[in-house]
């Protein structure tokens, strides 16, 4: 495999990635790359989350920044907070050693205030969501008349959340010399659309090979249960391993919240993460999530956009996807850095029929499990109830109150009273 150095990344960009451990070049960059740090021509790349595609254009928009110029050269469009969030991060990462580039990320949720203090600081790359943008380029608190190049990141998500207009609008702001780089997982007719009016003829399209479109890494599996009994069983699985952490996936904020709520019931902790909460909300979730505080975080797709949680177990598809391509950005949450993970789906008898067309479309294979029976669960909360008690620092009592126990306990063998404690556990 081509080393970073040999698609024509500076040392110092080489430099800051070898410090993260990335030192080999995903397929994505390898084809996107050399063909990005040319500069002047409209791209698209066809990749799936979890290929690397924010490097892949990360890298060269870093190696096209004018460090002499003070203004913003390069524009990152996201749908979503999170995954700009997460796009600056790396680009910030990726610049350690790059001390005259600027990175900026605005967004919606929070107050204008802050960013808009934060742009006079001049950054030369800027990573935005839509409706934030256009409320900064109205207010005159940044200007897009010498972006050079724009990217277009999870353009087919924009498209279905509504941001064509924005995105029509923001392409208004933007000179007319300026290259576009689209990033996304499938081409829609609205996306044919788009490139057809504002990208050049002459356009490179790159498209990862079917092959590598799925982590090889994560275990595709699905789990046939009644729509009634779906709850139950996510509880038991929970149940078998409460030091993994998953994310579960349903179709609608509701859906989120129910089952969030049902769960936390039953002593798992739990909480959900959908579009109608404060960014203050969604920041401490996803701080609480990072930090373990919290098990099983329930999300729909949008909210789930940009999470990149370390040695994340499992992601469970309650709710099948709407569209199949959302199963690669859903599972591709699990096995990342090299890790394995499982994606399992929880189905009914009639939707085994769309696990076994996503299998198709995708070219996936998928293994039928079984749910952890009531017994086992009860046997595993049983042994590390038992652990937790053995392994208990037995602490002085007053002698009066130890001498009350035994004579309450003496008529009771040994084997009864275990069977009394084992009966109220």
């Amino acid at each position: 495999m081509t080393p970073f150095i040999d698609l024509g990344i500076d040392k110092k960009i080489v430099q800051a990635l070898a410090e993260n451990s990335i030192t080999q070049p995903t397929e994505i960059q390898q084809k996107a790359v050399p063909i990005l740090l040319k500069g002047e021509q409209d791209f698209i790349g066809l990749a799936q989350t979890g290929t690397g595609k924010t490097a892949a254009f990360g890298l060269p928009l870093l190696q096209h920044i004018d460090v002499k110029r003070q203004f913003i050269q390069a524009l990152v469009l996201s749908p979503t907070r999170e995954l700009g969030q997460q796009i600056a991060k790396q680009m910030l990462l990726f610049s350690k050693y790059l001390p005259h580039v600027a990175v900026q990320a605005v967004y919606g949720g929070i107050p204008l205030g802050p960013q808009i203090r934060a742009l006079k600081r001049s950054p030369q790359v800027l990573v935005a969501t839509p409706g934030r943008l256009i409320d900064l380029v109205e207010r005159r608190a940044v200007d897009l008349t010498r972006v050079t190049r724009l990217v277009l990141d999870e353009a087919d998500e924009m498209l279905n959340m509504g941001f064509k207009p924005a995105i029509d609008q923001i392409l208004s702001f933007l000179p007319r010399e300026r290259s576009i780089w689209l990033f996304s997982a499938t081409m829609p007719q609205e996306i044919n659309l788009l490139v057809h009016r504002y990208m050049a003829k002459d356009h490179v399209t790159v498209k990862l090979s079917p092959n590598n479109v799925v982590n090889e890494n994560i275990e595709h599996q699905y789990m046939v249960c009644s729509a009634d009994a779906k709850q139950n069983a996510l509880q038991v699985l929970l149940d078998t391993d409460k030091s993994k952490q998953s994310i579960i996936f349903c179709r609608t904020k509701a859906a989120a919240q129910r089952i969030a709520q049902s769960l936390m019931r039953t002593g798992v902790h739990a909480d959900s993460l959908h579009g109608d909460l404060s960014q203050n909300k969604r920041d401490k979730v996803m701080r609480d999530f990072k930090n373990h505080g919290i098990q099983a975080l329930v999300a729909t797709d949008v909210a789930a956009r940009g999470i990149d949680v370390k040695d994340l177990h499992y992601v469970v598809h309650y709710n099948l996807p709407e569209q199949f391509e959302y199963y690669t950005h859903r599972s591709g949450r699990t096995a990342r850095a090299g890790k394995k993970g499982i994606s399992l789906c929880l189905v009914t008898q009639q939707e085994v029929k769309t696990v076994r067309q996503i299998s198709r479309t995708l070219g996936i294979q998928f293994k039928q499990v079984e749910g952890p029976s009531k017994e086992g669960v009860a046997r595993q909360r049983l042994t590390d109830w038992a652990k937790k008690i053995a392994k208990a620092p037995a602490t002085r009592i007053d002698s009066s109150l130890l001498q009350m126990a035994e004579e309450e306990f003496s008529k009771f063998s040994k084997e009864e009273l275990i069977a009394k404690l084992v009966t109220n556990l």
